[in-house]
């Protein structure tokens, strides 16, 4: 953890992204903190060892680690600011070479891959196939080559864990019907959507709803919040600025501020008890109010 002198090093987990290129590349300086930048890739290797252990002073974390830490009451802060978020309607995919078609209606009675139950692409894919297409989550066998990133955490009945096989092989051989993934959706001929106009569906939901798919966001350690909340602020700061000097490119998709968030953290919250990621929903204020803590003791 870092150590409280006049300008500390925070150690920090984060991937590249041009939202935040130019405080990874030195183009936001700070006069209150350095920064020692861990840029793990990929970068949700960072989320279990910080959910569970706090390894780092800050860190990027999916939404749904996030809400289970909450939930099992790791000392974590959840900071107002989206590191990644996606369109997620091409994220399910299945193979030509079993299925020569495959919709939302073919996936009950069928196998679906996911790397695990509660990865933010899978939770945000099963949304739009239960809200969309009417999907029942429990007619669907959905199987995972990894655990969550808290080890309190049991899988619904309708999970199946496999060890030793990677996702992809597992829709290259038809041992699933269809797979769910993220930053490494394949470029194949072979591999086509499940839901149907997928990359234009995607906008179309955004421009509907006015909601961000949020995948990831980010966090200080409590104890970081309490001793240094000055140095908190300041990082959230930093990412600010930096966000603000990256290109503008179609609608923000990295939003930040809590009243910027509230109606999709709404959603995000809503699902994850939907789909017993968590075991109750929370209301944002009750995850901002350690934030809010900081707001007034930082500034």
């Amino acid at each position: 953890m870092a150590a409280i002198t006049e300008t500390p090093t925070l150690n920090i987990a984060i991937k590249r992204y041009p939202t935040n290129e130019a405080l990874l590349d030195g183009k936001v300086p700070s006069a209150k903190l350095s920064a020692r930048f861990d840029e793990v890739e990929p970068i949700h290797n960072a989320f279990a060892p910080m959910a569970q252990r706090q390894i780092y002073d800050l860190s990027e974390m999916a939404v749904f680690t996030y809400l289970q830490a909450h939930t099992y009451g790791k000392p974590l802060v959840l900071m107002p600011v989206v590191m990644a978020s996606r369109h997620q309607h091409g994220c399910i995919i299945f193979n030509t070479e079993f299925h020569k078609h495959l919709t939302p209606a073919d996936l009950p009675g069928k196998r679906v891959g996911v790397r695990a139950y509660t990865q933010t692409t899978g939770a945000w894919v099963r949304n739009i196939l239960m809200r969309e297409h009417g999907l029942q989550l429990d007619s669907v066998e959905w199987v995972c080559t990894e655990g969550a990133h808290l080890a309190e955490y049991r899988e619904p009945p309708f999970v199946t864990r496999v060890t030793g096989k990677k996702l992809i092989d597992m829709l290259v051989k038809g041992e699933v019907d269809a797979a769910i993934l993220g930053n490494d959706l394949p470029d194949d001929p072979r591999f086509r959507p499940v839901i149907p106009n997928a990359k234009e569906a995607g906008p179309a939901w955004h421009k509907a709803t006015g909601l961000i798919p949020i995948n990831h966001m980010f966090v200080a350690t409590t104890k970081l919040a309490v001793s240094r909340p000055d140095l908190v602020l300041e990082t959230y700061n930093l990412l600010r600025r930096a966000k603000d000097m990256a290109p503008a490119k179609g609608p923000d998709m990295r939003p930040i501020g809590i009243e910027a968030l509230r109606p999709s953290l709404e959603l995000v919250i809503k699902l994850a008890a939907e789909q017993q990621i968590i075991p109750k929903e929370f209301t944002v204020d009750e995850l901002f109010a350690p934030w809010r803590e900081i707001e007034r003791k930082g500034a």
